[in-house]
């Protein structure tokens, strides 16, 4: 059977714990918004300048939505998975818009 943790034990976990949530909620978090405004700026269908500030305000959102995200998910790993699979499904979009239209 496992001990119990000893008190700084806990009080480690949750420092990392926070820590964690922390780096997936800012930078994390910042760089999978940048991510989506550049691949809803090449996928939507309307002027190149219009998908531009709609992806942008859209990836603004997003940015606020990743953060309260990563503070109200179950653990901070988890909340670093989702955002890293969700910036990964956004740098997909761009390659393929980047592979099909041949323009950067």
């Amino acid at each position: 059977m496992i001990a119990p943790a000893t008190g700084r034990a806990v009080i480690w976990r949750r420092r990392g714990d926070n820590t964690l949530r922390f780096v997936a909620a800012v930078p994390l978090g910042y760089a999978v918004a940048s991510l989506w405004a550049a691949a809803l700026a090449r996928v939507l269908p309307m002027a190149r300048s219009e998908a531009t500030i709609t992806g942008t305000l859209v990836a603004l959102l997003l940015c606020a939505l990743f953060a309260m995200y990563a503070y109200g998910a179950r653990s901070g790993w988890r909340a670093t998975w989702v955002l890293g699979l969700a910036g990964a499904a956004a740098g997909g979009i761009v390659c393929w818009s980047v592979m099909m239209t041949g323009r950067v």
